[in-house]
């Protein structure tokens, strides 16, 4: 449902480029709903989602704090109103130098999976404290993560133990059930694996402390998620069964959870036509596609709920592509997307759910299309 705010913003600007509108009141609203349903846990807003300075700014002075993979996503961070204590550099893959940038800048909690990170910010960022990332297998996932972020749940304590050797201060476990998780109990098993992994290493006389779940919360596009309350109790039991009266501080980084639902893409079609006399499939071609933002449906993964102003009229299915000169530019068709039959050129068409991930995927000019414009209201 397209807000009326967002609707009466467009209406009034009457924008003539794709562009995204997002929605400030539901930022705060969605952050407030994530302080209630998991009141445990300090929010680490995964800044990568939408990095826009307002959405920051309203996040930071509702409280939030950052998941940052980028020294300059820490220094949006620190400009937007957080303190250095409230920031996470958790991107496990850090140039030695960015560590150090970081550290300078007042960074003290940092991501590895390999003792190779580990010697890096031991010596870039002596004294600081890291927690080791896990590998799940993401099942459950629209958006699932692949083996590049992690290590074997067994190898995690030797690499905790290094940093410890190091001067480092080992404070505990993280991993992300991938993004988009629809399964409210997908964390239960990354959990099992953190409770093993704090045993080990009290075995080694080190107590970890901190448990960071990730991300992985969805927002709604064309089916139905179950609500974050349902994510909240689901986690919060499992972390009770497997810590029991030992329970660990808990960190979670939203994302799209935060912001999807925030947003919406005004489109406009571009062309309607067929590829033969026979041919039962239109392609309708909009004036923004994989390279203008809308990454996320490679491989059909992400299916955002499309609205058109003809949605009353008879449906059927169709091929939806971008405008771009490149073949891979096509957003739906394994699985054709019905829309009104009376669609035509410059018909305007909003995307949904499109507040995560759309404007910093978007290219810097490919073809010449200038990147996705962002307003916030």
């Amino acid at each position: 449902m397209i807000s009326p705010r967002i609707r009466g913003f467009l209406a009034e600007r009457k924008p003539d480029e794709p562009c995204l509108v997002i929605d400030l009141e539901k930022v705060r609203g969605n952050y407030d709903a994530f302080r209630k349903s998991m009141p445990e846990s300090a929010i680490y807003y995964a800044v990568k989602a939408n990095p826009h300075p307002e959405v920051l700014r309203v996040l930071a002075a509702a409280g939030s704090n950052f998941d940052c993979a980028s020294v300059a996503e820490i220094k949006m961070g620190l400009e937007a109103g957080a303190t250095a204590d409230r920031i996470s550099f958790g991107n496990t893959i850090k140039k030695e130098r960015d560590i150090a940038a970081a550290f300078a800048l007042g960074v003290r909690l940092y991501a590895v999976d390999c003792r190779e990170e580990v010697e890096k910010i031991s010596r870039a960022a002596p004294g600081s404290k890291v927690f080791c990332r896990i590998l799940t297998n993401g099942e459950g996932a629209e958006w699932p993560l692949s083996r590049k972020f992690g290590c074997d749940a067994e190898m995690a304590p030797d690499v905790l133990d290094h940093a410890y050797r190091l001067g480092l201060v080992p404070v505990g476990v993280s991993f992300h059930v991938g993004s988009q998780q629809t399964n409210a109990d997908a964390w239960g098993e990354a959990l099992s694996s953190a409770a093993s992994i704090f045993r080990e290493m009290e075995t080694r006389g080190i107590r970890l402390t901190l448990v960071n779940l990730g991300g992985g919360f969805p927002t709604r596009y064309l089916k139905d998620v179950p609500a974050l309350k349902q994510y909240g109790m689901s986690i919060y039991d499992a972390v009770r069964r497997f810590f029991g009266n030992r329970i660990p501080d808990t960190i979670i980084e939203p994302g799209r959870g935060m912001v999807g639902d925030a947003g919406v893409i005004r489109s406009e079609v571009v062309l309607v036509s067929k590829k033969s006399q026979n041919d039962k499939l239109r392609w309708v071609y909009l004036d923004i596609g994989k390279f203008g933002g809308l990454a996320e449906t490679m491989d059909e993964a992400i299916r955002y709920s499309i609205v058109t102003d003809r949605d009353g009229d008879e449906k059927s299915p169709c091929v939806i592509a971008g405008p771009t000169c490149d073949s891979a530019d096509v957003l739906y068709e394994k699985n054709p997307y019905a829309l009104p039959n009376t669609l035509r050129p410059g018909d305007e068409v909003f995307i949904e759910g499109t507040g995560a991930y759309t404007s910093t995927y978007s290219s810097v000019a490919f073809n010449g299309f200038e990147p996705l414009r962002t307003y916030v209201i």
